[in-house]
């Protein structure tokens, strides 16, 4: 997984260009800066947290490919990759992260999350979600966002519930995840659902 060429550097820079991209109560999405490895490692690296991911328990060197290629990501002329980092306003600490991938420019995307364990069951993954369908729908103008999830997962689809998507089906064993094909449910939310969700809350 690691790549020793790409050609970032992740130290911290004295203009920090910190870019807000969406604000909650409780919480902001940003952009993903140079040091933001450092943030991400606790989590990345915590067998617990990242039990039902395809990837990790990350070593450092995996921590820091990962934050090289999401700024590699974010440069694209024709960008498709939004990682952003999921911040706890109070504490301005980052607490997980959040990606929206497009899969077609038609208006077709899929979000994913990773919050720490230790910020489990307080509504944190919900309010991230939120606003990053809304960041899909409202300045991204797509159509349909889908989201995958293990199905023993049932924490990780609670959220996906709470923010309007629905279980469309299962996807049987179409992802290898610690050693096992496993199958992943597929959960999707229209943008007229999510208009007409919103203009009720």
């Amino acid at each position: 997984m690691t790549n020793t060429r790409i050609p970032f550097d992740l130290t911290p820079s004295d203009d920090r260009g910190i870019q807000v991209t969406a604000e909650g109560r409780r919480l902001y999405l940003r952009e993903v800066l140079p040091e933001d490895w450092e943030e991400f490692h606790p989590y990345a690296s915590d067998p617990d947290t990242v039990k039902y991911q395809p990837w990790g328990p990350h070593t450092e060197t995996d921590s820091k490919f990962f934050v090289r290629q999401v700024l590699i990501d974010a440069r694209q002329k024709h960008r498709s990759r939004y990682v952003f980092a999921v911040v706890e306003k109070a504490a301005n600490q980052v607490i997980g992260n959040i990606e929206l991938n497009i899969k077609d420019w038609d208006g077709v995307g899929e979000i994913g999350f990773i919050i720490h364990h230790h910020y489990w069951g307080q509504g944190y993954a919900t309010e991230a979600c939120r606003l990053m369908l809304a960041y899909s729908f409202d300045v991204c103008g797509l159509h349909r966002v889908t989201a995958l999830s293990s199905p023993e997962n049932k924490a990780s689809q609670r959220v996906l519930e709470k923010i309007g998507m629905v279980k469309e089906g299962t996807l049987r064993e179409d992802i290898f995840v610690k050693g096992a094909w496993r199958d992943s449910s597929v959960y999707a939310v229209l943008r007229s659902e999510w208009k007409k969700r919103k203009s009720r809350h």
